[in-house]
């Protein structure tokens, strides 16, 4: 006589082994991680155009300031960005 509702220990047979899976879940983690880069990228890069276009484009001292502000405050955001990739990059490697 068979069951025909599996026993909760019995793994769901859906085609994907395990290690299929642990693989992609893996490849999902790189992916996340290269998003999350570009978008520190994306940041520091709109830091640096805002700061560019303040000193640039306005003659007000308070402006100009608040642009030199943000060209290195994109500066930093970029070199946060790229150690937090090399972490979880590395941090990925070590459990592969």
């Amino acid at each position: 006589m068979s069951e025909k509702n599996p026993t909760p220990s019995t793994p769901p047979t859906d085609g994907v082994s395990p290690s299929s899976r642990d693989w992609l879940a893996v490849d999902r983690t790189i992916l996340a991680n290269e998003r999350t880069l570009l978008a520190y990228v994306r940041t520091a890069l709109a830091f640096v155009a805002a700061g560019l276009s303040f000193v640039h484009f306005f003659d007000s001292d308070a402006t100009a300031v608040l642009g030199w502000i943000l060209v290195p405050v994109g500066a930093i955001t970029l070199l946060i960005g790229v150690r937090h990739y090399l972490r979880i990059r590395a941090q990925i490697r070590r459990r592969v």
